[in-house]
């Protein structure tokens, strides 16, 4: 029984699978700007049908709870860089310079939104809570992460503050405005059908591992190290990774926050945004520096994916439990 216990549960297998499938069958060319656009209609959904489901009081006690907000800003956008900074000798003297840079980089970028939304929501943490801090945190990496960078380590760049800012108020906050004003019509059938809206949750992160992971192949990921560096790599990312959740668990507890929302602190505050850094890199660096500069974020990205899925699952149970009893 205990060896059972410990073996990954079916969501976190089929999210290897979409990584294994991306390494061997990448989507690439035509097919991949159509499978973009079939997974930025799934997000949309997804926050469509959280819109449809949450109540206009739920909403507003989300945007009310100004001190978890405050939390995993300072997890996002300090925590996380004061780390690498402290850290970079470490790093330098495990893979060199050019992917320590590369981790600094990873450390200044913003939260994910919707994995931290449906991961939240797995787990049965404040969904609420995790909609507008994450999208908050999309928006102000904008703007933050490329002075974060600045500060680091003095690169500059001219970055299209507008278009992104357009990119993730239609992509994530306007469909769930119009969830929200839909409810009145869609919402008793939404409650009545959580669990199609787990599989939502599920589809659209599965989505997301595999067209991140295909764009790495398609880049070269395995091309650009060797296999000693890469391993090297992927223990720091787990290690930094490790750190963060003790230290988000630990903030939780300390601020005295409910359960559930030290739930929504712990995947809001401790994932980094894939989606975000490669556009940033684009314009922030050269172009030969590029694919170096975000391979730790495409590990980053995956290993977070992985983790989070284990423990929001095992949360999520747990919780299913106790409402049982």
């Amino acid at each position: 029984m205990k060896i059972i216990r410990w073996l990954p549960d079916t969501f976190v297998l089929l999210i290897l699978a979409a990584v294994l499938l991306a390494s061997l069958l990448p989507v690439a060319g035509q097919a991949a700007q159509w499978f973009g656009y079939f997974t930025q209609a799934a997000i949309a959904l997804l926050f469509f049908m959280h819109g449809a489901k949450l109540s206009a009081q739920q909403v507003r006690a989300g945007l009310g709870q100004w001190r978890l907000h405050l939390a995993v800003f300072a997890c996002t956008f300090a925590l996380f860089p004061l780390l690498g900074w402290l850290l970079r000798p470490v790093f330098s003297a495990v893979v060199g310079q050019e992917l320590t840079l590369g981790l600094l980089f990873l450390c200044a970028l913003p939260s994910t939104v919707q994995s931290s939304i449906a991961f939240t929501a797995m787990a049965g943490g404040n969904v609420a809570a995790a909609v507008c801090s994450a999208a908050t945190s999309s928006l102000l990496g904008v703007f933050v992460t490329p002075l974060l960078v600045v500060l680091m380590f003095g690169v500059h760049g001219d970055f299209a503050l507008g278009p992104a800012v357009l990119q993730v108020a239609l992509q994530l906050l306007l469909p769930f405005a119009l969830g929200q004003w839909a409810r009145r019509w869609i919402g008793a059938w939404v409650q009545r059908h959580r669990s199609w809206l787990k599989q939502v949750d599920n589809s659209s992160i599965l989505l997301v591992v595999y067209g991140s992971f295909s764009a790495a192949v398609v880049g070269g990921i395995w091309q650009r190290v060797d296999a000693w560096h890469l391993a090297l790599l992927l223990v720091l990312c787990v290690m930094l990774l490790a750190l963060v959740f003790a230290i988000t668990l630990g903030l939780g507890q300390l601020c005295g926050f409910a359960w559930e929302d030290r739930k929504t602190l712990f995947f809001c505050g401790s994932k980094k945004s894939l989606t975000t850094g490669i556009p940033l890199a684009n314009v922030l660096f050269p172009a030969v520096s590029v694919g170096l500069m975000i391979l730790p974020t495409m590990l980053f990205h995956q290993i977070q994916l992985l983790a989070c899925a284990y423990v929001a699952r095992r949360w999520g149970h747990a919780g299913s439990q106790s409402q049982a009893h």
